[in-house]
């Protein structure tokens, strides 16, 4: 299923399809890319079998969202080339497990697909959704040192509001986010 689509992407459904299995297990199995990813269990993943494992556990956080939030594979249009993930959803607290009411937007692409501005185009069509929703702000986190992915939160107008320990379990982020404007949805 087509969650959005931009000049250049389709933001889609991941699927259990051979392709897109092999491309969640080719994408976490990276050590340059799930070095950012923090004290996320499971990854990075070993077996080419875990990518189903990951996908199912997608699925089952998101189950009762419908496409409102989720985590999403990221298409090229022109191609068909799945560059990586987009999600965005509730933010995990201190605790790691139960939602806050403070809503994420995030990217992990493939090394194959940096440096296009594909996760910049896909993260701002999906902020200015959730925006025009009437949710007031909009947060990224980041590790520390990530400079690509913090260069992506300046791109999407986002400000910087140093590091904090609010969620995924206490570790400590580089935090970020982009409100909604005054007379917006959600601007007040």
């Amino acid at each position: 299923m087509t969650v959005l689509t931009t000049a250049r992407l389709i933001v889609r459904n991941w699927t259990d399809s051979p392709g897109d299995l092999a491309r969640i297990f080719d994408l976490y199995s990276r050590n340059e890319v799930v070095r950012w990813l923090g004290a996320a269990p499971g990854l990075p993943l070993t077996d080419p079998a875990q990518a189903a494992d990951r996908l199912a556990f997608w699925r089952a956080r998101h189950a009762d969202h419908g496409d409102r939030y989720g985590t999403w594979a990221v298409q090229v249009r022109d191609t068909g080339l799945v560059v990586g993930t987009i999600l965005l959803k509730p933010l995990p607290g201190r605790d790691a497990q139960v939602p806050t009411e403070d809503i994420e937007v995030g990217w992990h692409l493939h090394p194959d697909s940096w440096g296009h501005g594909y996760a910049t185009e896909a993260a701002r069509a999906l902020v200015d959704r959730e925006l025009g929703t009437g949710t007031g702000q909009v947060y990224a986190v980041v590790a520390p040192g990530n400079g690509a992915s913090m260069a992506v939160t300046r791109r999407l107008g986002m400000t910087h509001l140093g590091r904090r320990t609010d969620w995924y379990g206490g570790e400590e982020l580089e935090t970020f986010v982009r409100r909604a404007l005054p007379g917006t949805p959600g601007g007040h």
